[in-house]
């Protein structure tokens, strides 16, 4: 019995990191998000210096805070539940936002993880990929005030992809670079 438990926790402990080893994501990811991500640290790099030129002081520090917080292993972190959330928005137009904190939901349905941003004008929906112990791929959609969440898939303007980075363990972060709209790089940050 205690050799059939240890196989079962095992196999419990290796599900996050199925999606890779069976090339799951792979299958869905779009070619233009496979772009973005393979440019992800020079964009990041561009967008944060355009964001601590323009910035006002009080948002460069939030950001500061935020992308500099030391990566932890998301080994045994549930984010499932409800969290407060917030954009910060970097480089480009407005060179540095950061709004207000909102209502973002994560779930999962025995296949993984799923996001669903609650309230705000700009919203978004999606599932996490294992990456690596540090660091998870989103892979989502983004819907304006109430229309509905279309596909993955559907095009640049609404798909989304970005990288999710567990800072301490009330907090986390997806990066996405490169998004349609408005900036260089969309931070989302959460906490409980």
């Amino acid at each position: 019995m205690t050799c059939c438990r240890l196989v079962l926790a095992a196999l419990a402990f290796l599900v996050p990191s199925a999606s890779w080893a069976t090339g799951e994501i792979e299958g869905l990811i779009t070619k233009a998000d496979r772009e973005r991500l393979a440019n992800y640290e020079t964009t990041r790099a561009d967008a944060l210096k355009e964001a601590r030129e323009g910035g006002s002081a009080e948002e460069i520090a939030i950001l500061d805070k935020v992308v500099d917080a030391r990566q932890q292993s998301w080994s045994g972190f549930d984010m499932t539940g409800d969290w407060q959330c917030r954009t910060i928005k970097a480089g480009g137009f407005a060179q540095l936002i950061v709004y207000g904190w909102f209502k973002c939901r994560v779930t999962d349905d025995g296949s993984g993880w799923t996001l669903t941003k609650l309230t705000g004008s700009q919203k978004t929906k999606g599932r996490f990929f294992t990456d690596s112990d540090f660091r998870q791929t989103y892979l989502g959609t983004f819907a304006v005030n109430d229309d509905p969440f279309p596909a993955y898939g559907k095009g640049p303007e609404t798909d989304q992809a970005g990288y999710a980075f567990l800072m301490s363990p009330t907090s986390w972060r997806i990066e996405f670079p490169a998004p349609y709209y408005e900036s260089k790089l969309d931070i989302l940050e959460f906490r409980r």
